[in-house]
């Protein structure tokens, strides 16, 4: 069971996104509603992986993704597609993009093990 740490300002989004994760599988060791508080969550939780949304209040999802993917995989996610955001999401050290509506325990399996899809 891999542990994750959910970041996204909207609350009924991360409830809903700790639901499914851990129906299917996944450690849901914490919440950040913004980008500072998920540096100081990676920090101290230590999670193995971080389902971080793009669009924070404080900061974007990709200087986050920037300061945390040393110490932890990121998987961005958005309620708008991955071409909204050109080349950023490639360029980011994310190790993939999934949409809001396209999250489920598999999906994110098959982001952080493709051998395994």
């Amino acid at each position: 069971m891999r542990s994750l740490l959910i970041v996204d300002d909207h609350a009924g989004f991360r409830m809903w996104a700790r639901e499914v994760l851990r129906h299917e599988g996944f450690d849901v060791v914490g919440e950040a509603t913004d980008g500072l508080s998920a540096i100081d969550a990676v920090h101290d939780l230590h999670p193995e992986v971080v389902l971080l949304d793009i669009q924070l209040p404080d900061m974007s999802g990709f200087e986050v993704a920037e300061r945390i993917a040393a110490q932890t995989s990121v998987v961005l996610t958005s309620s708008r597609s991955a071409a909204d955001y050109g080349p950023a999401v490639v360029r980011s050290p994310a190790v993939g993009f999934m949409a809001k509506s396209d999250l489920t325990g598999a999906a994110m399996a098959a982001l952080l093990d493709p051998a395994q899809s």
